[in-house]
């Protein structure tokens, strides 16, 4: 498969936010295309897609999300609560000068742009979801759920929720724990179904890392691309991304007004099918007809593992493309 370079033409530029500054990657003209990145990555993660989009016609703005890259790092936890990351994008689509955009995320991207078009249909027109699907504000407490999650052993989710914890794991080699996170969900290294799950921690003292596979990167994933992403959480450290995690309950009780409601804006899904995430929300997938009424097209790429536009960015650029032509049909 051809993987795109990144292009000569990528504008970085910063603005003003609540977060204090956000600084964004833009490429092309056209109608605006907001592209939000997940856990543990950056504007970069989208290095495939800007280009595309900019061939086809469109704006593309990839931005480092609060806490990350060069943007504004907050110290309160408080700081990351869902409320005040989609402030950010809302700041960002005036900032550029516009009235409205699509909005796309991976990963905790998915859950930033799918409750930005949520809460402002007014300004965020269309929403694309990638790995994450939506799954409507309500139901348990979530830090109950997932301490309930893995019998003997301890969530992800869970272990990131003290502060200082898994920075203590990350930040002594961070380099070398992202090259193994980034395997653990990726297709073509990925621990096999018969070997322990990556995403659990053993409750005696353990890490994540313990379950990482070792000895080659994914063939998404060049020695030039982890000296990226390294190089900003080397920068930054890690607080200000897993403070995310940290801040779900409370989007849990400042959400608790929109619990059970669809999003119903013109929408897109695209799932990974050896992605964890697809597996353990498929009840969510299901109820799409109910909770996603404008769903246009939803895709699993057979396969396929978390790093969706990283692992498959031909396919992941074509089914972007074809779903932002349909919303802005050719006169």
């Amino acid at each position: 498969m051809h993987l795109p370079t990144p292009s000569t033409d990528l504008r970085h530029r910063t603005i003003e936010a609540p977060a204090g500054r956000l600084h964004l990657v833009e490429q092309g003209t056209g109608p605006l295309v907001v592209l939000v990145h997940g856990f543990p990555e950056s504007w970069y993660s989208w290095r495939h897609q800007l280009p595309a989009l900019a061939a086809a016609g469109y704006r593309a703005v990839a931005l480092d999300v609060r806490g990350y890259g060069r943007s504004s790092k907050p110290t309160a936890t408080d700081g990351y609560r869902m409320l005040a990351l989609v402030e950010d994008n809302l700041a960002l689509v005036r900032a550029l000068g516009e009235e409205t955009a699509v909005i796309v995320g991976h990963d905790w991207g998915a859950n930033i742009a799918a409750t930005s078009a949520l809460l402002h249909p007014e300004v965020f027109r269309a929403v694309g979801l990638l790995s994450v699907p939506y799954a409507p504000p309500g139901g348990p407490r979530p830090t109950d759920v997932f301490a309930h999650m893995g019998g003997d052993q301890e969530f992800y989710v869970s272990y990131f929720q003290e502060p200082g914890r898994a920075e203590a794991e990350i930040e002594p080699d961070v380099r070398g724990w992202l090259a193994g996170f980034y395997a653990a969900l990726s297709a073509d290294t990925m621990p096999t179904r018969a070997e322990p799950d990556p995403h659990f921690v053993n409750r005696a003292g353990g890490q994540l890392r313990d379950r990482f596979p070792a000895g080659r990167l994914p063939s998404w994933l060049t020695e030039g691309d982890l000296d990226v992403y390294a190089g900003e959480f080397e920068r930054t450290g890690m607080t200000g991304a897993l403070n995310r995690y940290r801040s779900m309950d409370r989007d849990w009780e400042d959400l608790a007004p929109y619990s059970g409601a669809p999003v119903k804006q013109p929408s897109l899904f695209i799932g990974g099918g050896l992605d964890a995430s697809t597996t353990w929300m498929a009840d969510a997938i299901d109820a799409y007809p109910t909770t996603l009424p404008g769903l246009v097209s939803s895709h699993i790429l057979d396969g396929c593992g978390h790093w969706l536009q990283q692992e498959r960015p031909d396919e992941v650029n074509q089914l972007l493309i074809g779903w932002l032509d349909s919303l802005n049909p050719t006169p």
